[in-house]
């Protein structure tokens, strides 16, 4: 029965990883989701799901940087405290409850904004239209600290702020968000494995091993229909609408832990 719900478990992975990267995510909060719903412990669920997005969004940085998506002028200041930032949160120990209903909430308000927003999407790039720089690092640790703490590399909330910014086409944002997942999964993954490392439940991360070869074959598959197949269009709708499937997978887990 355990053989089954992981083999289920590694399809869906790979799945999650495959629409994911079409759009320039990891899928670190679908694969929390996931584990959550499979009844893996909550202790080891960011370090599997980051995990899960460092092999992703590794090959969505590197395809985007060689398609000339990213403006990395514009996205230092924002990688630059989040990175500890999210070392920081992926220490800190939170209770279950706690575990899901901060995820939920940011996901569920994220995708709303970004679904039934009526900015035009296709013209908000603009060259010169740069975020403050204090502000960028702001919002970066902000985003940082939530995402190590929760278990995934923040890009579902930093597109949002990006679109309502008018910070850049939608390619464009999906390329700075891999490698703001990138990095802040790094580093969060670092935070989680040196809290779990003196503990028994670093094994128990370790039998989750078959998702990861899932992810990398769907991320690999997804990322290449993203970059050169979608419009951007497509782009932010998709991003907005697996925001809010898994703010609603999240919801109903966490009213099952209230009442």
């Amino acid at each position: 029965m355990l053989l089954v719900k992981l083999a289920f478990l590694t399809l869906l992975f790979g799945l999650t990883a495959l629409l994911y990267a079409s759009v320039g995510f990891g899928g670190g909060s679908t694969y929390t989701a996931l584990l959550v719903a499979s009844g893996a412990d909550y202790r080891i669920v960011p370090l599997v799901a980051l995990t899960c997005n460092i092999l992703v969004v590794s090959g969505n940085a590197l395809r985007y940087a060689k398609q000339g998506f990213i403006r990395w002028q514009k996205l230092w200041p924002l990688v630059v405290l989040s990175i500890p930032a999210a070392w920081i949160g992926g220490r800190l120990n939170i209770s279950e409850t706690t575990f899901i209903g901060l995820l939920w909430v940011a996901l569920l308000l994220a995708g709303a904004r970004l679904l039934f927003s009526k900015i035009n999407f296709e013209d908000t790039f603009d060259a010169d239209h740069a975020i403050p720089i204090w502000q960028s690092a702001v919002i970066g640790a902000a985003i940082g600290f939530y995402s190590g703490l929760v278990g995934i590399g923040g890009g579902i909330f930093l597109a949002p702020v990006l679109y309502f910014k008018r910070w850049g086409n939608a390619k464009t944002i999906a390329a700075t968000c891999s490698v703001f997942i990138l990095v802040n999964s790094i580093s969060g993954f670092a935070g989680q494995f040196t809290k779990l490392a003196s503990s028994e439940h670093l094994g128990a991360a370790l039998s989750y091993w078959p998702v990861l070869p899932a992810v990398l074959i769907g991320g690999f598959i997804g990322n290449r229909f993203g970059v050169f197949k979608l419009s951007q269009s497509v782009v932010k709708k998709l991003t907005a609408m697996l925001i809010l499937v898994v703010a609603l997978r999240l919801l109903l887990k966490w009213i099952q832990l209230i009442t």
